[in-house]
């Protein structure tokens, strides 16, 4: 799976501008609608910036969205003839953003997450149920970080101060005495210095967690041997401490990451100096840098595949065997092991047998998915059988590629572990 990540300076950048929005006086706005569409293509949720944008601009992005094979391959930034669409995909949601003037595509689409992520923080999850239910305080969350077209607030200690979260209790309230979940005082923090962190934050018990998340984008061809392989990592933080704490954060490795983007937390400064994470953390959680390893450095596969895919010349059949295993992975398990194989559209089906797991073919998009689970070393996990081709169809050109997707608890890949 790709992601967008965002380089160094363009971090800077983001990071500056979402704390110091530009004033409309001096520029015109940068976003000026937003859409939420979902997978059927529905509009269930529209935002306007002073002027209505009627919803037939987003037919551009409809023509795009059959165009691409998948929802994942939509194009993030179409051009029309008066606007260009910036857009992203977040659980089962489009969330397409209506531009004017050029901008820096990464700067809204940075943006856009922010938006989701708020959701997700405001409500447990980004979908459209939740969305609908809660479609006042989505509104008033909009409206909190986006000010004319420019983002405002955008950290969660700050919004939740402005708007309160969602309760039972408080919506009972509200719907009784008529009041809403906006606040009636400017957050401590918003005129600060640390925006992120809000004022007089005491705990009974100080905890820190960092959750560091590595995936693994790699090819590997039929003899084993990785053609292109890299990381894209994430270090996931949950802080609770009192008071105003100054931590910092240092690597085994920090020379492994590339490409770099930054919580506003972290000074850079030291980063350029030391390779050191220094920062007054905000209070809860929060993603606190995303980095990537490039191909140039070593990079490990912990999994390996045995495959014999084959298709007869003049014949209505073909082989398919398939078999996955552990590498050494330092005791680790390997868990939650996803196949997915796009078949050649000659394949009409296939009648397969696994001795782990379970697997679907659908005969319209000629997709094969093998959910084998957890792998043990004693007993590899092995799919082969028989598949049916149309009678008279020549035969398959090249075999079909493998994706394979797999978690490893508690082991980082790249070997840059933090301390």
């Amino acid at each position: 799976m790709w992601k967008m990540l965002l380089c160094e300076d363009e971090a800077k950048k983001a990071s500056s501008l979402l704390r110091q929005p530009t004033s409309a006086q001096q520029k015109p706005k940068m976003i000026h609608s937003l859409f939420l569409i979902n997978c059927s293509g529905d509009i269930f949720l529209e935002k306007h910036w002073k002027s209505v944008v009627s919803q037939s601009v987003c037919d551009y992005f409809f023509e795009a969205q059959e165009k691409a094979i998948d929802v994942e391959n939509v194009p993030p930034v179409i051009s029309t003839p008066h606007h260009y669409l910036i857009s992203i995909y977040r659980d089962k949601i489009f969330f397409v953003s209506v531009i004017q003037t050029e901008v820096p595509p990464l700067f809204v689409i940075e943006f856009l997450h922010r938006v989701a992520d708020t959701f997700q923080d405001y409500f447990g999850e980004c979908s459209e149920t939740a969305i609908k239910d809660n479609v006042v305080i989505v509104y008033e969350l909009l409206e909190e970080m986006l000010d004319n077209g420019f983002p405002l607030a955008t950290e969660s200690n700050i919004l939740k101060e402005l708007i309160k979260p969602p309760t039972i209790l408080r919506s009972v309230v509200n719907s009784i005495t008529g009041s809403s979940n906006v606040g009636d005082t400017l957050p401590t923090g918003q005129l600060s210095n640390i925006p992120w962190r809000r004022a007089g934050v005491k705990y009974t018990n100080n905890e820190a967690y960092f959750d560091v998340i590595e995936e693994i984008d790699a090819i590997i061809d039929k003899s084993g041997s990785t053609v292109f392989a890299e990381i894209q990592g994430v270090i996931d933080s949950c802080i609770k401490l009192s008071g105003m704490p100054d931590l910092s954060l240092s690597f085994m490795n920090p020379r492994l990451l590339d490409d770099v983007s930054f919580h506003p937390c972290i000074r850079f400064k030291r980063w350029e100096s030391e390779r050191v994470l220094s920062f007054i953390p905000p209070d809860g959680n929060f993603r606190l840098i995303s980095y990537r390893v490039s191909s140039q450095n070593l990079v490990a596969i912990p999994v390996y595949v045995k495959h014999m895919i084959s298709f007869k010349e003049n014949s209505s059949s073909g082989r398919f065997d398939v078999t996955i295993g552990p590498k050494q992975n330092m005791g680790k398990t390997v868990e939650g092991v996803v196949m997915t194989v796009h078949m050649p559209k000659a394949v009409l089906n296939m009648n397969l047998t696994a001795t782990q797991g379970s697997y679907t073919f659908d005969p319209v998009t000629k997709v094969l998915t093998w959910d084998v689970g957890k792998i043990t070393p004693q007993k590899l996990p092995n799919l082969k059988g028989i598949v049916n081709l149309q009678s008279g169809a020549p035969k398959p050109e090249e075999n079909p590629s493998l994706n394979i997707q797999f978690k490893i608890q508690q082991l980082a890949i790249s070997g840059s572990e933090d301390q």
